[in-house]
């Protein structure tokens, strides 16, 4: 236990952010961050967070006092064309915390690229084959500077493609969005948020400065699988394949496509003594079914 309260900050209150900040709640401690706009400020203090309005175009108002006492700090704001908003606006100010035992940003497994198939771990070099995976590099690079030259334990969490409650397959199928897009030997990593958040939690208890950590599970799969299995667990026939050059996919779509890889876990099970509580897929969408 510490002596000392425990107060998380957020930068950007999304998805993965918000599970934690509900469980280091439980734990009792105090968590505060960011939102887009007024409208989810006044959500978010309504259910006992202190919120700050921020984006790019919005700095914090009074940055000394929304991160005074912060011990956590989590940053989860996606880069932007520009780079990393919470970096550039409030860097300064993150590097004046007196009292930070821990700091995280949540990147991704797009950092590594294209791999035909092949294993990435956190020693690979990173090869990110667009835009949006040099944005992340960039950003991965300018916290993990920041925390050298001012002393702050800073960790990289590279997420792979996330899913949890109110995010999965069963809603994509439910909701009628569901599709099988083929594209050969094609597999994507994944991570339920439950993992995410315990990932996090076991890496502010036992901190290690600079180190990067991969969250997938066990098994990287063929998004068509992953389809397929939540048809079956709802008991409807699966949508038709699709041939990947057939399926009219978003710009956004075919972006994911392009990268092939499978992600290994092994330093979160090793390094911070994890047990995945949804080693796959399999799991996870019983687990979210039965729930």
């Amino acid at each position: 236990m510490h002596d000392s309260p425990q107060r998380l900050f957020c930068f950007g209150l999304g998805y993965s952010a918000r599970a934690l900040a509900d469980a280091v709640r439980a734990d009792g401690w105090t968590v505060a961050g960011t939102c887009r706009s007024e409208e989810k400020k006044a959500a978010l203090q309504a259910d006992g967070i202190d919120a700050y309005v921020f984006d790019r175009t919005q700095p914090m108002d009074d940055p000394q006092t929304a991160l005074a006492g912060t011990t956590h700090l989590l940053l989860s704001v996606p880069p932007d064309a520009e780079g990393d908003a919470a970096l550039d606006l409030h860097g300064g100010d993150i590097a004046a915390c007196p009292g930070l035992q821990w700091a995280g940003y949540l990147s991704t497994t797009g950092v590594y690229g294209d791999r035909a198939g092949g294993w990435v771990d956190e020693t690979a070099d990173r090869q990110p084959t667009g835009p949006r995976g040099e944005r992340r590099v960039r950003a991965e690079d300018g916290w993990l500077n920041l925390g050298k030259a001012h002393g702050i334990p800073m960790h990289l969490f590279r997420l792979a493609g996330i899913y949890g409650p109110d995010r999965n397959a069963l809603e994509t199928v439910r909701s009628g969005r569901a599709r099988r897009v083929i594209k050969p030997d094609q597999v994507f990593s994944r991570i339920h948020r439950d993992d995410i958040v315990q990932v996090l939690q076991a890496s502010m208890a036992s901190p290690n400065s600079g180190t990067a950590y991969n969250l997938c599970d066990d098994e990287a799969a063929p998004p068509q699988d992953v389809i397929a299995f939540a048809c079956d667990l709802l008991g409807i026939d699966p949508p038709p394949e699709t041939p990947f050059e057939d399926a009219d996919l978003s710009p956004m779509g075919q972006s994911f496509y392009r990268d092939n890889k499978r992600v290994s876990n092994a330093r979160i099970k090793e390094a911070l003594s994890v047990v995945l509580k949804w080693p796959t897929y399999r799991e996870g969408l019983r687990g979210l079914l039965a729930s």
